[in-house]
């Protein structure tokens, strides 16, 4: 394979961001240029792209060479433009056709980046470089936000991981201006977060709840030990207010926890009216609510469940996630939020709506140093199985990708027709039996087993776990 090849393939992937569309421009197939971008790498030592929720966003050092693939690019392509020598003839000459005699300057123009004391990119960039910790905070998170949108001759470029946790660590101290928390979500938002940009906020929000629980809150977290068990599930369940579906997922945590699993489930439903639905949902079905870490542990000893509303964890993630009421767009922060593992948990399981960012948050979590974690294709962003529909997992086992498809295993049952009374009481009633719900009863038993197969070392395939998460249902009054 050719380094000229290389450099043309480059060239594409840097202009289109996306694999598919770079291949069209250069008559190749997909699979191809996948397999010459691996080349690239290898050759280059340097991943050259990351993926993020909106496509392939170059490294900084693919950024560095955008400017020289460009020019290599253009010479190859001059070298194959198909020359053609002029015929000398006779110009058809009607007498008038001659020069003006009056001199024509060139057109008059003012490019934006010359205006009156308007520093160049290359200048901002050096002043950006010259920003260092002893500078104030805003100075820090301004140097952050520059390498966003102007570093890299024009183009921007994504954050490191380090910088995404100096930024997001300022933001949580509460030391940044509104406009620049503002900014800082909103350029990331047109372009997409990055697996390391999402790291580095998930890095700074456990460092700040750590520093909010006086440094208990569990292993996973950079501090000491601490008295709490580690829980063997980490369930993060953040949904929207306006998703009115019963979180049947409790019941199968429940179960989970019956079998000898210690669960911790936090999270929240929004920053409005209906914030407190977890809450209530989790009381109502005997699940300690926690709001300390001595709370935590307590639960985690005697019951093997708790839940932890995000507001008891870390008020200000809370409000930066309510920021959706502002904006009314998804910021990073609520997508770091789910791989936050408050006490360390053996194993994560997330749900994620879109399908690209499914593969982002695996790795994340991989970058975060997680040996094991499962995400769920998911309606919500909450793992809750639908066995009557195919699912795929994306997995992490002993850190490395492991892929799993589940086919549909049943015919959907029909809905039962609701009697009267409020959406808790009928929830509460499949639990207790007072209430049968065939649907509601797949999807719970579906949930316990898709947690129980997520466990390290469980053993055996997802039909075992199936056939032990319907046993647990049997039994759960007994227990």
């Amino acid at each position: 394979m050719t380094r000229g090849r290389m450099i043309v393939a480059l060239d594409a992937l840097l202009s289109k961001r996306n694999v598919t569309l770079a291949a069209r421009e250069l008559d190749m197939q997909t699979p191809a240029l996948s397999r010459l971008l691996g080349q690239m790498r290898e050759e280059f030592g340097d991943p050259l792209f990351v993926r993020s929720g909106r496509g392939l966003v170059p490294t900084p050092f693919a950024e560095a060479l955008r400017p020289k693939v460009q020019g290599l690019a253009a010479a190859i392509d001059d070298l194959f433009q198909p020359t053609v020598a002029s015929r000398p003839s006779e110009p058809f000459d009607p007498g008038w056709n001659v020069p003006s005699s009056v001199p024509v300057p060139p057109l008059a123009t003012r490019p934006a980046n010359l205006l009156d004391g308007q520093p160049s990119p290359a200048e901002v960039a050096a002043n950006l470089e010259r920003v260092g910790q002893s500078d104030s905070p805003h100075d820090r998170l301004a140097r952050n936000i520059g390498v966003l949108g102007i570093a890299g001759g024009g183009h921007g470029r994504p954050l490191t991981m380090e910088e995404a946790e100096e930024a997001m660590g300022i933001v949580l101290a509460g030391e940044a201006d509104p406009i620049q928390t503002g900014a800082l979500f909103g350029m990331m938002r047109v372009r997409g977060a990055t697996a390391p940009e999402l790291a580095g906020f998930v890095r700074a929000m456990q460092g700040h709840v750590a520093a909010r629980f006086e440094g208990h809150l569990g292993r996973g977290h950079p501090a000491a030990p601490s008295p709490i068990p580690e829980a063997d599930l980490d369930w993060p369940c953040f949904t929207s207010p306006n998703y009115h579906n019963p979180p049947w997922f409790f019941h199968a945590a429940k179960l989970v926890a019956q079998a000898g699993h210690r669960v911790l489930l936090h999270g929240n439903t929004g920053s409005g009216p209906a914030a407190g639905r977890y809450e209530v949902v989790a009381a109502a079905l005997g699940i300690p609510v926690c709001s300390t870490a001595d709370d935590i542990g307590a639960a985690l000893a005697a019951q093997r469940i708790a839940y932890v509303p995000l507001t008891a964890l870390a008020p200000q993630i809370h409000r930066l996630i309510g920021l959706h009421r502002l904006t009314q767009f998804r910021n990073a922060a609520l997508e770091a939020v789910h791989l936050l593992s408050p006490a360390g948990g053996r194993t994560s399981l997330l749900g994620v709506t879109k399908p690209s960012h499914r593969e982002l948050h695996r790795d994340t979590a991989r970058l975060l140093g997680l040996s094991h974690i499962s995400v769920l294709g998911s309606v919500r962003d909450v793992a809750q199985y639908t066995p009557f529909r195919p699912a795929t997992i994306h997995r992490l086992i002993d850190g490395e990708p492991n892929d799993l498809a589940l086919p549909s295993r049943m015919a959907e049952p029909p809905s039962t027709p609701r009697p009267r009374g409020t959406s808790l009481e009928y929830w509460q009633g499949v639990w207790t039996g007072a209430m049968r719900d065939a649907r509601a009863e797949r999807i719970i038993v579906g949930t316990a087993a898709f947690a129980l197969f997520s466990l390290p070392g469980a053993g055996g395939g997802f039909d075992e776990a199936m056939a032990k998460a319907d046993y647990l249902w049997k039994q759960r009054q007994s227990r």
